[in-house]
């Protein structure tokens, strides 16, 4: 058991508060770090690119979303020449490698524009998250917040793993689709576990792979 000593030095009350208050940071740091323990322990037991609908289906959804800016967008406003790239991540609030592949996606996301392709990053996140994450690292490209999990149910990517944990639960399966103009699922990109995440030039590697697409 920890135990503390408050002192009775003069000035006692003040010093008192100080210390209590220190101890509830603690308290709170155990507590949350407890909650990750709890989530990097979540079950895995499907192959990751079994989850979501099958290539060559239909997306469930015209992503109809607000974005980062507070504007509502949906899937013909989303989509490039030759369709979209749509990242499905969990949280960029809480979750250490979300942030690393956003960031890791917004150093290299010409590689994905250029090709014809929109690019957007889709999570439970509400919007001011997303704009301030966005705002600190400038992206340059869309952040949509799915309010409710509506769009990662229609997906079916919801990890139930996280029921339990009010914190986290509307959180998706980490997964990248590639969908042409017609919303029409052309590849599905995932890896083992939460923290790996494919990098950009899988994402390229699986668009040059596809049937000739527009110039």
């Amino acid at each position: 058991m920890v135990r503390f000593y408050l002192g009775k030095a003069p000035g006692s009350l003040h010093d008192n508060a100080i210390i209590m208050e220190k101890i509830m940071r603690i308290a709170l740091t155990v507590v949350f770090l407890a909650f990750f323990a709890q989530l990097a322990f979540a079950n895995e037991d499907m192959a990751p690119t079994d989850r979501g609908p099958a290539v060559g289906s239909i997306i469930p959804s015209d992503l109809a979303s607000i974005d980062q800016y507070g504007m509502a967008r949906n899937f013909e406003t989303l989509t490039g020449d030759n369709g979209l790239v749509l990242v499905f991540f969990r949280s960029a609030k809480w979750c250490p490698f979300c942030k690393r592949q956003l960031i890791d996606i917004a150093a290299k996301s010409d590689a994905i524009v250029s090709r014809g392709y929109g690019l957007a990053a889709l999570s439970y996140d509400s919007v001011d998250i997303l704009k301030r994450f966005n705002d600190g690292h400038k992206l340059g490209y869309t952040l949509l917040s799915d309010h409710g999990s509506k769009i990662i149910d229609r997906f079916e990517l919801r990890n139930e793993d996280y029921k339990n944990m009010a914190f986290a639960y509307g959180v998706p399966y980490p997964m990248i689709f590639i969908i042409s103009p017609d919303k029409v699922v052309l590849a599905k990109l995932a890896e083992e576990g939460y923290k790996d995440r494919p990098p950009v030039s899988a994402i390229v590697e699986a668009i040059d792979a596809l049937p000739a697409t527009k110039e």
